[in-house]
């Protein structure tokens, strides 16, 4: 009896249990198991289903530019409000400079992306949520300075979950902030291209993301202000399926174009081309 009894082993724990770890991943979308070299060189998307993995800006800088000398690394946060959650501010930016070898949400510098002199910036969402606090709009408004300074074009990938809320108000102003700078890069002509990534959400959309004289989204990113569920409860209304996907933006006008992973380098030389001619 004891044999009829066995509890039949669970074949997804025995894969895990099986699969060395850092050298797996799976994909979140269709499941599927992808050894991490396989997926380093598909860009990190699933080459069964096309799944955009979310990824930083050590990985961006590495397929997307030829050359990179990132740009006021000295700017660190600090905590005004001595703000307290389920942790003391301070406590939260100290594990996010440990955990990702990283000095904020935003990394910018100056860069080459194929032959193209351009000041670039690209968000971390593994640093609290890529969220935006004082120092992110401080470091945008200095990459705007740069683009001026040395007349070229401004490229911002951006991945944020919105304003970061542990520096209240000061967060918020940043909104305005980068906006104000992008107007001085419009009055002399300079490009600004936006891509979109995901989930690129809250105070940046509202700001610098949807600023771009070209917006580019990656497949399938989430893209908005507010989520779904505080929409439908404040609109009373229910809304379509994927209605904050990249797909449904450039259906509606949103966005300009939805490019995958490994056309992005090329598409944003061709625009680089265009724009700057």
């Amino acid at each position: 009896m004891a044999w009829f009894l066995r509890k039949r082993p669970n074949i997804e724990e025995t894969q895990q249990r099986e699969l060395p770890e850092g050298l797996w991943a799976k994909c979140p979308r269709c499941g599927a198991i992808l050894y991490k070299k396989q997926l380093e060189e598909h860009l990190y998307t699933c080459p069964q289903c096309q799944h955009h993995f979310r990824i930083g800006s050590r990985q961006y800088i590495g397929f997307l530019l030829e050359e990179f000398q990132e740009t006021h690394t000295q700017l660190r946060s600090s905590d005004p409000l001595q703000f307290v959650d389920t942790k003391p501010y301070s406590r939260r930016l100290e594990e996010a400079y440990r955990t990702t070898g990283l000095n904020e949400a935003l990394t910018t510098g100056m860069a080459r992306l194929q032959g193209h002199r351009i000041v670039f910036g690209c968000m971390n969402f593994s640093f609290i949520g890529g969220s935006m606090g004082s120092v992110v709009g401080e470091k945008f408004r200095r990459a705007v300075a740069d683009a001026l300074q040395y007349h070229l074009p401004l490229v911002v990938i951006c991945a944020s979950g919105g304003a970061r809320m542990q520096e209240g108000a000061l967060s918020l102003m940043q909104m305005a902030k980068t906006a104000a700078a992008l107007t001085e890069l419009a009055e002399v002509g300079l490009p600004y291209i936006s891509v979109l990534t995901d989930p690129t959400t809250g105070g940046v959309t509202a700001s610098f993301a949807m600023l771009g004289d070209i917006i580019i989204a990656e497949p399938g990113a989430l893209i908005g202000f507010a989520g779904p569920r505080v929409i439908e409860q404040a609109t009373k209304r229910k809304l379509p399926e994927g209605f904050q996907r990249a797909e449904f933006l450039l259906e509606h006008g949103f966005v300009d174009c939805v490019v995958h992973r490994k056309e992005l380098r090329s598409r944003l030389a061709q625009l680089l081309d265009l724009l700057q001619k």
